[in-house]
């Protein structure tokens, strides 16, 4: 098998099957056929036994913070893989739970089928529960693949606690490694045997999804939150793609200057479709090597640590700095800490320094609700939670600020964490995410240093304010689309 070993986990120890009809792949979290090392995997298997190829992407309904929002963005993949799929020789098969529990026992009863089972290896939400209960069920083999980023997960043994360290680590890995990427068409050229339907017993109990709706009306009739609406962003591999070359052509040469500036618009606008799978960090970087603005070469092992060690362009290197370096570290703490979404898992001079200004007094404290609606004092804030609510994102200055006024304002750094977490997994289309829990985590010092002086609630946690902000960048044009005439500053 050509996908490296330091990429593979085996879940159960249940055999290979090769008397069985088909191979399966469980789609998970890589929501896409392009730059995949979990199909990879899938397609090898299928040509070593010579079987067919089942390809089952599924959605539950009972996962937390299930919304419209989130379903939509899913369901609009999912669609874009129907297409993608359906001229090749693989099966697909999209299978999305009209309500809780549906789906139960579909995986089973593919995998009593199967040759083996390849999934996606993910570690973080309630995937890794997943993974756990079906290596438990299955009577097959079941491989899962970590497709998630240039470094493979377990190439690291243990958690990094800031962001030089693991940058450090990364530029020694790339300039001794190299980047090895998976395909970007993994079925291209492969006369894998075609299996047409499936039995009828598991299509009459788990009909397949018609993705050709309209996936917002679709949705309507699920078992889900409805009163997160929709954000307008489009979800799926296409969309992804649109994205990206936009962010190459108009957004990568002003990223580094213009990337916390509000105003400007400036960031790439593709965590959420990294966060579901719809595009591959690989797929991104190869884009960066064949557009000439960066290349693994150009990485300085003598410079490993800092940014300018990525090398090329100013732009590549503070996007490749987001894109690796940060979003990385996320996996690399979920990977190596299942507590990383507890409160415990600060670091020791953070959770010291909190404890010891827990009761200082608070000169504004909001409850959820009033944090949720954005009926808070300050208009720049409100701001935030107003983008947040209404189109699943957040720009990246603004995010950072969101969470220490959260801190600053609410009665303990326990309960700032709740609401921050709750907030952030309901609303935000890149929520649940790895990275997304280091931004909210940072907050509270995760991945920082003491600063001082030391301050009142913060204490030596790093200290972020609305007024320091309104001086610091240009406000005008975000205030305006996500303001509010009734507030005071």
């Amino acid at each position: 098998m050509s996908v490296d070993d330091s990429r593979l986990r085996r879940l159960n120890d249940a055999p290979l099957r090769p008397e069985r009809d088909y191979v399966l792949y469980w789609m998970s979290s890589a929501r896409r056929m392009s730059y995949n090392f979990t199909l990879d995997r899938a397609v090898q298997w299928a040509t070593e036994l010579a079987r067919p190829l089942v390809v089952l992407e599924a959605l539950r309904c009972d996962y937390p913070w299930a919304s419209d929002r989130l379903h939509v963005f899913v369901m609009q993949g999912m669609a874009d893989n129907a297409a993608s799929f359906a001229s090749q020789r693989v099966l697909y098969y999209p299978f999305v739970e009209p309500s809780p529990g549906a789906g139960k026992g579909l995986l089973s009863a593919l995998g009593a089928r199967a040759c083996v089972v390849v999934t996606d290896d993910s570690p973080a939400f309630f995937l890794p529960r997943a993974l756990e209960a079906a290596g438990r069920q299955l009577d097959v083999r079941l491989d899962a693949i970590d497709t998630n980023g240039m470094v493979p997960l377990r190439a690291t043994d243990r958690p990094y606690p800031t962001a030089y360290a693991f940058r450090r680590f990364v530029h020694g890995f790339i300039a001794e490694h190299g980047i090895v990427m998976p395909r970007r068409n993994p079925l291209g050229r492969r006369a894998l045997p075609l299996l047409h339907e499936l039995p009828s017993a598991v299509t009459r109990r788990w009909p397949p999804t018609d993705l050709l709706d309209d996936a917002a009306k679709a949705v309507s009739r699920l078992q889900i939150d409805h009163e997160v609406a929709p954000s307008g962003t489009r979800g799926g591999s296409s969309a992804a793609r649109d994205r990206l070359g936009a962010f190459l052509a108009a957004g990568l040469e002003t990223y580094d200057a213009a990337r916390n500036d509000p105003d400007a618009e400036a960031t790439s606008g593709l965590s959420p479709y990294l966060h579901f799978g719809h595009i591959a960090s690989h797929q991104i970087v190869d884009r960066l090597v064949k557009s000439a603005e960066w290349s693994p070469d150009r990485v300085e092992p003598g410079a490993r640590g800092s940014r300018a060690g990525w090398g090329g362009t100013a732009g590549a290197r503070a996007f490749l700095d987001q894109l690796i370096t940060w979003r990385e570290l996320g996996f690399n703490t979920c990977v190596h800490r299942e507590d990383y979404d507890a409160y415990e898992s600060l670091p020791e001079w953070a959770l010291k320094t909190l404890a010891h200004h827990a009761t200082d007094r608070r000169e504004h404290v909001y409850t959820m609700a009033e944090l949720d609606t954005a009926s808070t004092h300050d208009e720049v804030w409100n701001a935030a939670q107003r983008q947040l609510r209404t189109t699943g994102s957040l720009q990246n200055y603004m995010r950072m600020l969101w969470g220490k006024k959260i801190l600053e304002w609410t009665e303990s750094p326990r309960q700032a964490l709740s609401i921050m977490i709750e907030l952030n997994n309901r609303y935000a289309l890149d929520g649940r995410d790895p990275s997304s829990y280091s931004g909210i985590f940072w907050t509270l010092g995760r991945h920082d240093r003491p600063w001082g002086p030391e301050r009142p609630v913060f204490g030596k946690v790093r200290y972020m304010s609305s007024t320091n902000t309104r001086r610091k960048l240009k406000l005008e044009r975000y205030l305006e689309r996500y303001g509010s005439q009734r507030e005071t500053a």
